[in-house]
């Protein structure tokens, strides 16, 4: 297939890098800022700069970039793209994407839509921080907004083929539902836990613990104020209700409460173990799936 991806960032360079690397599709690809373009060349992440020329001759368009810079892009493009290519995405929100891919699809029902978020990512941003690996044991989110069977089948190939465990198709008003609380509130957490004099003193003091809680803290503000933004009711009711659970550890704390702080930690703990069981009886399930 031929693919093009515009936006050279940690999520699009990744996932251009590993097109090259593992596969024999033709990778096309642009970025409005020169020096990612002359990085992601010098890292492999293309083969060609995405033209108007090949953009007609794309099979796959992906949308490497925050939904605010969407249009302008689809506006350039879309009218340059062949019957029969599909559009996707890889935003951490849905519910926007699905709004301006619907206004879209009525422009060109001859092309299909699909909202898209691999989930994968690191700390650090930019095509200098991607990686080839990015992807491999990921989970991708699909949002069909106006997809054949073909399409959403062309994609998941091409996910599976960088090394994704599998993919998922949801609706954009699930995806955001959970994302706020996977992933969105996780970083508002750290973010918040980070934000305290205690931490400029923590050398000698920390380990693991603390590496694990301040990891997401170094974030693009630019980009998740975006992203969080967009997502604003089902994150800020996450952030609500995790600040009455942290004051009910606060409570038992004051109170001298050692049995009920112990039904919480004992609760989280259950929780934890749970959760664990039930994803690796779900991947079971998934991969025995495929292999049927």
């Amino acid at each position: 297939m031929k693919i093009g991806i515009v936006g050279l960032g940690l999520m699009g360079g990744s996932l251009g890098r590993a097109l090259v690397k593992k596969t024999e599709h033709t990778v096309y690809a642009s970025d409005r800022d020169a020096e990612a373009m002359l990085k992601g060349g010098m890292l492999n992440a293309y083969h060609e700069e995405l033209t108007d020329a090949a953009a007609a001759e794309l099979d796959i368009l992906v949308l490497a970039v925050l939904p605010s810079a969407m249009p302008g892009i689809l506006d350039r493009l879309l009218p340059l793209m062949k019957s029969g290519a599909t559009v996707t995405d890889v935003a951490g929100v849905k519910r926007p994407v699905k709004t301006l891919m619907q206004r879209y699809a009525k422009e060109r029902p001859d092309i299909a839509f699909v909202g898209g978020h691999p989930m994968a990512g690191r700390e650090f941003s930019g095509v200098t921080h991607s990686t080839a690996g990015l992807y491999e044991n990921s989970s991708v989110l699909l949002v069909p907004v106006s997809a054949s069977l073909e399409a959403l089948a062309a994609l998941k190939k091409m996910y599976v083929s960088v090394g994704a465990e599998g993919v998922l198709i949801t609706d954009a008003d699930t995806h955001d539902e959970m994302i706020a609380y996977t992933s969105q509130l996780a970083h508002v957490v750290s973010s918040a836990y980070v934000r305290t004099d205690s931490a400029e003193k923590h050398y000698g003091y920390s380990a693991g613990s603390f590496r694990d809680m301040t990891r997401v803290a170094r974030m693009n503000a630019a980009m998740w104020t975006e992203l969080m933004r967009e997502n604003a009711d089902f994150l800020s009711r996450e952030v609500r209700a995790m600040a009455g659970r942290m004051t009910e550890y606060a409570d038992a704390l004051d109170s001298g409460d050692d049995k009920g702080l112990f039904r919480l930690l004992d609760s989280g703990n259950r929780m934890k173990l749970a959760v664990e069981k039930d994803r690796a009886k779900k991947l079971q399930h998934a991969l025995e799936g495929d292999n049927a």
